[in-house]
């Protein structure tokens, strides 16, 4: 019977020439920025010198490494891991889920929710679900919910999306920017995912984005109560030293005009 052999861990020499050539920085500037010699750089990035624990934490500071792959870097440099990760209903966590829920509540009567590295929903104040309540695939909002599938989906959100091409074009660059800059295997997968699946039209002629002086893509969704206008923000938290905490996301909606937030202060009342 022929048995498979674990295959090796990844060195930390070629993860961190990885990083570097993802963030398209040089050797010479990134060894200048670390304050460590272009030589011994190179020499760790081919294997012939093993970096300190602080060599690869001011490395990875530097090339914007997020903390869940700084502590992977740190495992292949023979190192244990800096930064925790706790699920996100860990008692420690709990201040930080406060500031969450608050957050979401103050939102309202406009949505927001808050989702993680993956685009899975985390939580939502109550006007997100009213907003899904017209989804035809219930399974899309069985969780985990990722929000991204759940709008571009032919039988999720993207039938209520008045301007289905121009948000699906936007989602999917926003995703396709995300891999780039992280190589995750889970959002490559997703952008794979959701790229293959059928496109919609507008039926808008020009949404805010499109007219003159437009300044960001909106999200123009058709239900029940009328025609919403929408235009959204991101939230992280500053300066996190946890993993979950640094990888959690706050996607709050705004409206576009008038009519909108109209729309939406019924939908709560």
């Amino acid at each position: 019977m022929r048995t498979h052999q674990p295959l090796p861990a990844p060195a930390v020499g070629p993860l961190l020439r990885a990083w570097r050539e993802r963030r398209r920085r040089s050797q010479m500037d990134l060894s200048l920025e670390a304050g460590i010699s272009q030589r011994h750089l190179s020499y760790v990035e081919g294997g012939r010198a093993t970096p300190s624990r602080d060599m690869v934490l001011r490395i990875a500071e530097e090339l914007a490494v997020p903390l869940r792959d700084r502590n992977a870097l740190l495992l292949a440099a023979g190192y244990a891991p800096a930064f925790p990760e706790r699920p996100l209903d860990d008692p420690a966590l709990g201040a930080a889920r406060g500031v969450v829920q608050a957050i979401l509540r103050a939102h309202a009567p406009f949505p927001a929710l808050a989702v993680d590295r993956h685009w899975v929903m985390l939580a939502a104040n109550d006007t997100v679900g009213a907003l899904l309540a017209g989804v035809e695939n219930r399974a899309l909002l069985t969780p985990p919910v990722n929000v991204l599938r759940l709008s571009l989906h032919p039988r999720g959100l993207l039938p209520m999306i008045a301007n289905a091409a121009e948000w699906r074009a936007h989602i999917l660059e926003r995703l396709r920017r995300q891999v780039a800059a992280g190589a995750d295997p889970v959002l490559a997968a997703l952008l794979a995912e959701l790229s293959a699946l059928p496109a919609a039209e507008d039926r808008v002629a020009g949404s805010p984005a499109l007219v003159p002086g437009g300044i960001a893509v909106p999200l123009v969704l058709d239900v029940p109560a009328g025609r919403l206008a929408l235009m959204s923000t991101t939230t992280v938290f500053g300066t996190p030293v946890e993993v979950t905490l640094a990888e959690l996301a706050i996607e709050a909606f705004y409206p576009a005009d008038e009519a909108t937030a109209s729309i939406l202060r019924d939908l709560a009342g």
